[in-house]
C-alpha cells in the first residue's frame, strides 16, 4: 500500500493547516512581498516550499538566482530541488548555470539532475556546454537524454546565431 493512501484506497488528502498557508501566500503575493517568501524557503513542508520556490522566482526574476540555487543545492527534498532547477531554467539568467551544473554533476536524484539539464539547455548558453558534454556520462538514461537535448538546443542557437522564446521552449 502507498503510504500516503489508506486502507480503502482514498487518495491523500490535503490537510487544513496546508491549505491555509496557501491562502496566506496569496495574500503576500498580491503585496509582492519577496521576503515572505524567501523564509519560506525554510518551511518544514516541502508543498510549501515548492510553490514558494515557483512564487519567488516569478515575482523576483534575477534576485531569486541565489537563494534559488541554495534551495537547490540543500533543501532535503528532491522535488523542491527539482523545481528550483526548474525555475532557474525559466528564469533564463546565466547566473543560474553555476547552481544548475553543480545539480547536474553532484545531485544524488535522477529527477533533479534531468531537470538542472534541461534547465541549462533553457539558458541557452555556450558556458553549460561542457557541464552537458560530461552529463552524456550520467548513470542515468533520463539524465544522459536530457543532456542530449539541452545539447541539441545549443547546438541550435549556435548555428542560427539566435536566442528567443522559441529555443527557450526547446531546451527542454
Amino acid at each position: 500500500m502507498n503510504p500516503n493512501q489508506t486502507k480503502n484506497d482514498a487518495p491523500p488528502t490535503i490537510s487544513e493547516t496546508i491549505v491555509k498557508s496557501l491562502a496566506e501566500m496569496e495574500k503576500f503575493y498580491d503585496e509582492s512581498n519577496k521576503e515572505y517568501f524567501k523564509n519560506l524557503l525554510d518551511h518544514p513542508s516541502h508543498i510549501i516550499r515548492t510553490r514558494a520556490v515557483c512564487v519567488l522566482a516569478n515575482m523576483a526574476g534575477d534576485d531569486s538566482i541565489e537563494c534559488l540555487g541554495d534551495v537547490l543545492k540543500r533543501d532535503p527534498n528532491a522535488l523542491v530541488r527539482h523545481e528550483a532547477a526548474f525555475s532557474l531554467g525559466q528564469l533564463g539568467f546565466e547566473g543560474g548555470i553555476k547552481p544548475l551544473s553543480h545539480a547536474l554533476k553532484a545531485d544524488p536524484n535522477f529527477f533533479v539532475r534531468h531537470e538542472a539539464a534541461i534547465a541549462l539547455g533553457v539558458i541557452g548558453s555556450e558556458k553549460a556546454r561542457d557541464t552537458l558534454i560530461v552529463a552524456l556520462g550520467d548513470s542515468s538514461e533520463e539524465v544522459r537524454e536530457s543532456a542530449l537535448v539541452a545539447l541539441a538546443n545549443l547546438e541550435y542557437i549556435s548555428r542560427m546565431k539566435r536566442k528567443n522564446a522559441f529555443t527557450k521552449m526547446t531546451g527542454g
